[in-house]
């Protein structure tokens, strides 16, 4: 989100997300918590890089400027939208309902193995606040882990991805209401 402009409480945000995967095909994901807990002593969770639409711009390069924002990578190759997501979750003192569609990306750049904020430059003043860093993760590290990520089954439509390639179209995944 490179603007910290926040939508009504009942308007949907159009989000893009990205599914990136190195040449190894491990996954980065964002490590984040509510941005009144500087300490990360409450939830947290991992998710992917991405954010809201700005103005006029498409899905697509809401999906690039977000990545390159928030881990500096710029040479993704943004590939086909895998799965589509309804999801509302309370964060930073309010409701979000977004509208999420996950696009697969491949890059051979690769962030740094366990980020921090401070690797992250293009963070907006709320991401700054609520995202400690990042880290790729293998699909075997995300089927085992007991920490919460987001979406909920990513372990498993990692697997399918890698398994059997995108899909023809994309999947709709379960809506998640936190």
């Amino acid at each position: 989100m490179s603007t910290d402009a926040v939508p009504a409480a009942d308007e949907v945000r159009k989000v893009a997300r990205v599914v990136l995967l190195d040449p190894e095909d491990r996954i980065l994901l964002l490590y984040g918590h509510e941005p009144d807990d500087p300490d990360a002593s409450g939830d947290t969770w991992w998710f992917t890089p991405g954010g809201g639409l700005e103005g006029d711009e498409t899905r697509e390069e809401a999906a690039l400027r977000e990545l390159a924002e928030e881990t500096g990578i710029t040479d993704a190759a943004l590939g086909p939208v895998l799965w589509r997501r309804s999801c509302s979750f309370p964060f930073a003192g309010r409701r979000w309902n977004q509208d999420e569609w996950y696009f697969l990306a491949r890059t051979g750049q690769l962030a740094p193995t366990a980020g921090t904020a401070a690797d992250m430059p293009g963070l907006t003043e709320l991401e700054q606040r609520s995202v400690s860093g990042m880290r790729w993760w293998t699909c075997e590290e995300l089927s085992a882990t007991h920490e919460t990520v987001y979406p909920t089954k990513l372990a498993g439509l990692l697997k399918t991805l890698l398994d059997e390639g995108p899909p023809a179209s994309p999947t709709v995944l379960d809506t998640e209401i936190v």
